[in-house]
């Protein structure tokens, strides 16, 4: 008995071992990806370096064109994102409605089967009342 103890001891001590060794591992890969992540997205906290130098006019000409071009293609992007976002809305209001008539539909099906089994006993009742008065007439 005290055998049994010790070797199930020893068996609980390897899995907290085990555990404790996992619970480790997992923390190591977690600080590493928060580090990776510190590291990747640093630079976005940086404030910007602005050159307080003047820009030549062929030079702001060009800053200019590149920031009218990227507010274009910024717009069209943005206004494609919008209208997707627009037909999902519309797709997920269909399909709510869509869900709920068909549930009104199960709803529907489900009380004509109650009907149809309700009127099937009662045919079957009312036959069984015939054939026994039909039994009993054949009988007299």
């Amino acid at each position: 008995m005290n055998a049994t103890n010790r070797s199930e001891q020893v068996e609980q001590e390897t899995e907290e071992t085990e555990i404790d060794n996992n619970l480790a591992a997992v923390s190591d890969v977690e600080a590493g990806i928060r580090e990776f992540v510190r590291n990747d997205i640093a630079y976005l906290r940086r404030p910007p370096q602005v050159s307080t130098e003047p820009l030549e006019p062929n030079t702001e000409a060009t800053v200019n064109n590149v920031n009218s071009l990227i507010q274009r293609v910024a717009g069209t992007s943005l206004a494609e994102i919008e209208k997707l976002i627009s037909e999902l809305e519309s797709l997920r209001d269909l399909l709510h409605a869509e869900g709920q008539r068909v549930q009104r539909e199960i709803s529907g099906y489900a009380q004509l089967s109650q009907a149809a089994m309700k009127s099937t006993r009662m045919i079957a009742d009312n036959v069984t009342q015939w054939k026994r008065a039909a039994d009993g007439l054949r009988n007299s």
